[in-house]
């Protein structure tokens, strides 16, 4: 197939989501094909956040009798949205890392057992998972991969498995209906952490009968830097599971402040705190968004987004010493694409630096290319590789300095 800027063009000519893009606040700039650490601004994200700080000035605390409920209301939008859960499975609320810990202490006091990650998985999972493993005095088991196969190489029997739905460093998607049967069926529960699917892929919670899950709003989802992450608890396990977490806002009866914990019924017992605000207005424009692009079309353009990066790569990166770590099959990947390279760092440093590309780096040894199917044009993935195969072969990335640095 050509790989030219016109075939690009024409893809964007035909992309029905195209549109979309005018609802993001896109300014001038680098090329964004970030690994989605952080999605752009919705426009209106801007006026619902402004239309709040109106609400706060003239309702002042009067405003809590709406915004209390909006982990459970933010959470029932996600649910149907996004994730393919059911109303009342689904909260709002903390970090990605709080609520993993929340989950997982959660299902070993339920449950006896080792807790069992992989090796691959992203860091603060396997951190949480393996200090929750040692506080219960559990066995911390790392298989190679997420994946049926691997688990029955397990020797352990599991009180906890938990996986990424898309791995973070290479994009491979995980069968989460398979392997959340095969987890059931060994006795244990199963945790799945969502952050790099939701809002790019479909997930099908309910459909695959999972257990439990927890994932971001500031990739796909376009809540913004530190917006609130959510969890989901499916509604037969909820009485039965307690959050190790006895805050206020889990209690029933919450403002008769009694003497003794008693924690709410449903799907609010896994609140903590006071919950932020802002951060649930801004989750709640970019969940809308999605809705109304649907989730099926968005996860048919990531596939599309995907295969016209892999297509560049072939044609263009690999005869320069690339070499594709995301699979081929569309159906095995989530919205980004890892490409490795010995000289990673220095070609991220340069494309940022010198191209006006902006990805991201993933060690040891690869350049991250995400693609947000509501912003992203055929014609940016075009461009970015096609910079990225000019600065290579003038070998610019050499110049760059090799010593790395906190952030890409």
């Amino acid at each position: 197939m050509a790989v030219s800027r016109e075939r690009a063009e024409a893809l964007d000519a035909a992309d029905p989501l195209a549109a979309l893009r005018e609802r993001f606040d896109v300014r001038d700039g680098p090329i964004y094909v970030d690994g989605n650490s952080l999605g752009r601004p919705p426009k209106a994200t801007r006026e619902a956040l402004a239309a709040l700080q109106d609400e706060w000035a003239e309702r002042i605390v009067g405003g809590w009798r709406e915004w209390i409920e909006l982990p459970v209301a933010v959470g029932d939008l996600l649910a149907e949205a996004v994730l393919g859960a059911r109303r009342g499975e689904v909260l709002v609320c903390d970090s990605v890392t709080v609520n993993l810990f929340k989950l997982a202490t959660a299902a070993l006091d339920a449950n006896a057992g080792a807790v069992v990650t992989d090796a691959g998985n992203f860091p603060t999972d396997r951190y949480v998972l393996a200090g929750v493993a040692e506080r219960a005095g559990r066995r911390y088991v790392e298989l190679p991969a997420p994946t049926v196969e691997a688990l029955a190489t397990l020797d352990d029997e599991p009180a906890l498995v938990s996986f990424s739905h898309v791995a973070y460093r290479s994009g491979e998607l995980a069968d989460l209906g398979a392997v959340t049967a095969a987890v059931q069926d060994a006795g244990a529960l199963m945790l799945w952490d969502v952050s790099h699917s939701a809002g790019a892929v479909e997930i099908g919670l309910e459909s695959a009968g999972a257990d439990l899950a927890v994932g971001c709003t500031y990739k796909y989802l376009d809540a913004g830097p530190g917006a609130p992450a959510f969890l989901y608890v499916r509604n037969d396990l909820q009485a039965a599971l307690r959050s190790p977490i006895q805050g206020w806002f889990g209690q029933r009866e919450q403002f008769a402040m009694g003497p003794a914990y008693d924690p709410e019924p449903g799907i609010a017992r896994f609140l903590a705190g006071t919950p932020d605000v802002a951060g649930l207005v801004a989750a709640r424009s970019g969940a809308e968004l999605v809705a109304e692009a649907g989730i099926a079309r968005i996860a048919a353009k990531a596939r599309a987004l995907t295969g016209y990066a892999i297509e560049l790569h072939d044609e263009w990166l690999a005869p320069l010493g690339f070499r594709l770590d995301t699979p081929r099959d569309p159906a095995r990947r989530g919205a980004h694409v890892a490409l490795a390279h010995p000289e990673a760092w220095q070609v991220c440093r340069a494309l940022i630096e010198r191209a006006g590309v902006l990805p991201d780096f993933r060690a040891p040894d690869v350049v991250r290319f995400g693609f947000s199917p509501l912003d992203t044009r055929f014609a940016d993935v075009h461009d970015a590789i096609d910079r990225t195969r000019g600065l290579v072969e003038r070998a610019e990335h050499l110049d760059v300095d090799p010593t790395r640095a906190r952030i890409t």
